[in-house]
């Protein structure tokens, strides 16, 4: 069974609107689960909320009480790279959450998420995805390519309890961890799929450069984002269903 994870509504409504789910969404704590199907098989589709503890907490319900075998996470990020422009597609081959670390002389020094801070190396380069998902995100980069007005690629995303509004940092993450978009759930997510041991897709369509103005106001930008990424999940769908040459989760 999928379990499809996304944290606002514009994403929501996106998904909504392609998948074959119950009108009515089960209520567990703030978290909103729709039961359906793909292809003849079940899925839940989950709007988590914004941030890592609401993304990780609706992630571990849908491992735990629905007991999904493959997580994907779909929605909108803010632009790292000034070479992608609004609308382009990241699907994720590298994760990491970077405002986890160790706080001292006024710097914080950043460390793998879910250690001991205290003594743990300095984080210094994304985690990649199993070798598995990364090869499906790449077909699937060959899918969606002919079939969208932007471009779409594989990169990397760090993930943070912020919405990043400033360029000098937007910048420097770039330039520290070759990541290409930043959200505010993908690495926490990661960390649950990590500990349980499934797949997770997670593809973010750019609905700002992070700090940059734009003559889209954030609420055209986030509808096409949404948009753009739903699309990106019926396709990535269709491989996991269809395409017997890819792994099945």
């Amino acid at each position: 069974m999928f379990g499809i994870l996304c944290a606002t509504v514009e994403e929501l409504v996106a998904l909504r609107a392609r998948l074959d789910v119950d009108a009515e969404p089960e209520t567990h704590g703030p978290t909103r689960v729709w039961r359906g199907r793909y292809a003849g098989e079940p899925l839940v589709l989950a709007q988590a909320g914004i941030g890592k503890v609401n993304a990780a907490a609706a992630a571990t319900l849908l491992l735990g009480l629905f007991e999904v075998s493959a997580l994907i996470f779909s929605g909108v990020a803010g632009g790292l790279d000034p070479e992608l422009p609004v609308g382009a597609v990241l699907l994720a081959e590298r994760l990491a959450i970077h405002d986890y670390g160790v706080m001292a002389g006024g710097r914080l020094t950043v460390t793998a998420s879910g250690v001991i801070p205290l003594g743990a190396p300095e984080l210094e380069a994304l985690s990649p995805v199993p070798e598995a998902v990364s090869t499906t995100l790449a077909r699937l980069a060959e899918v969606l390519r002919p079939q969208l007005d932007a471009p779409v690629q594989l990169g990397g995303i760090v993930t943070a309890d912020y919405f990043l509004n400033c360029a000098e940092t937007r910048g420097q993450l770039h330039a520290r961890f070759a990541a290409e978009a930043i959200d505010m759930e993908s690495g926490a997510v990661n960390q649950v799929a990590e500990a349980w041991g499934v797949p997770l897709y997670v593809i973010r369509t750019l609905s700002d450069l992070a700090g940059e103005e734009s003559h889209l106001t954030y609420p055209q930008m986030a509808q096409m984002a949404a948009h753009n990424s739903a699309l990106c999940v019926m396709a990535l769908l269709e491989l996991l269903t269809v395409d017997a040459s890819i792994p099945q989760p």
